[in-house]
């Protein structure tokens, strides 16, 4: 097993660092750095900008303007872009869909979307959870009847992310009521200008407005938009989700986390005349969550080395989420304390303001609040473990 860069990933490395230096806008990368929440141009300016490197989508085939890059090169392409503070790209369409199509999607499917989706012309969201259908998403309810040449879809959709940006949805929907489970599930690509699609948001904490919930209300959606064959969904998500799991590790994002805490706890006053960073108790929690970020990485590596060396990986990546939320919230918790009272969130008088946070530090509040979700989105660490136990250790 080797862990150590190559002097040509080293060199791709700091190309990378160099490229994002430069063309990375300042304002955004505040933006981010700040904890802010980001609107649909900052997400899709970020994107066209990449679009226009040719970097935006690097696993994609070259025939589609994927970059050719090792799977070394995309891990530290995206650890890169993290610790630099760019904003994380929208998987939605790039990643999750683009890879549905570029498998299973017919010849038409692919000219209509691809492009579109690699441009950021089309902004897109994913339509999976349910109320009753979150961890247990076999158990999805919303229905797809065929009639004619169109599929009449009636249901709901929770939590999802960005459907108030979004142009397009792939959903998950029951084509057949009698079927077990797994089956009977079909994969659709819904215009959501589709009249009877009607979105509201649900509003967290922090005072962000990114989850949706999304009712479908007799949608007429073509029945060229089904991907791979009615019945054939359930085989489309699991292909799906296996496209997002080495990157949750986003090591990138918590070394900047903890750069940011380690400033701020050197400038933080402890109470008792002395600097924060100098208290014994903040120093071995700190130290602690520093830890468990450098065995995260190796982990990283680790599994990057066995991806390089032809082994497929299993379950045990699960391993990475669930470590890096709970680095995440612990450093987000550390950033809390840097602040103190301050931290805490003060909101604008003025209803056009609300939700908004009105100082430089309490913005804290909202990064800390909003952390507490990562350990659920994206399968919450308890189904991981869950599947860590079953298929792994075989519990």
């Amino acid at each position: 097993m080797d862990l150590n860069l190559s002097p040509d990933e080293i060199a791709f490395r700091d190309e990378v660092r160099t490229w994002i230096r430069a063309n990375l806008p300042p304002a955004l990368r505040n933006k981010v750095v700040d904890g802010h929440d980001l609107d649909r141009e900052d997400l899709l300016g970020w994107h066209r900008i990449l679009a226009r490197q040719g970097w935006v989508a690097p696993a994609w085939p070259p025939e589609w303007g994927g970059t050719g890059w090792s799977v070394t090169q995309r891990y530290l392409f995206e650890q890169e872009c993290g610790l630099a503070g760019a904003p994380m790209l929208v998987a939605f369409g790039v990643v999750m869909c683009a890879q549905v199509l570029l498998k299973f999607g017919t010849q038409a499917q692919q000219r209509r979307f691809l492009t579109r989706i690699y441009n950021g012309s089309d902004f897109w969201c994913q339509g999976y959870s349910e109320p009753g259908a979150g961890s247990d998403l076999a158990a999805l309810s919303t229905r797809a009847e065929r009639r004619g040449d169109h599929y009449i879809v009636n249901g709901q959709k929770i939590w999802t992310s960005y459907a108030h940006f979004a142009d397009w949805i792939f959903c998950l929907v029951r084509t057949e009521a009698g079927a077990k489970k797994q089956e009977g599930i079909s994969f659709l690509l819904i215009d959501m200008k589709t009249p009877g699609i009607t979105v509201r948001s649900l509003p967290l904490m922090n005072g962000w407005a990114d989850p949706n919930e999304v009712f479908f209300d007799n949608v007429a959606v073509p029945v060229e938009n089904l991907v791979h064959g009615e019945g054939q969904g359930w085989t489309v998500a699991k292909h799906l989700l296996g496209h997002e799991r080495l990157n949750t590790g986003r090591i990138g994002i918590s070394k900047r986390l903890l750069a940011q805490v380690k400033e701020r706890a050197a400038a933080s006053p402890d109470g008792r005349g002395g600097r924060l960073i100098d208290d014994p108790r903040f120093r071995d929690r700190l130290s602690r969550v520093e830890i468990e970020l450098m065995a995260l990485e190796v982990t990283n590596l680790r599994f990057l080395d066995a991806v390089r060396g032809g082994r497929l990986l299993g379950a045990e990546v699960s391993m990475l989420k669930i470590r890096s939320t709970e680095v995440q919230q612990g450093l987000h918790e550390l950033g809390m304390q840097t602040a103190g009272p301050l931290a805490a969130p003060r909101h604008a008088a003025g209803p056009a303001d609300a939700g908004a946070f009105d100082d430089a530090q309490a913005h804290l509040a909202a990064n800390y609040a909003g952390a507490r979700a990562a350990s659920i989105y994206a399968g919450s660490n308890e189904v991981q473990r869950n599947i860590l136990a079953k298929q792994t250790l075989g519990l």
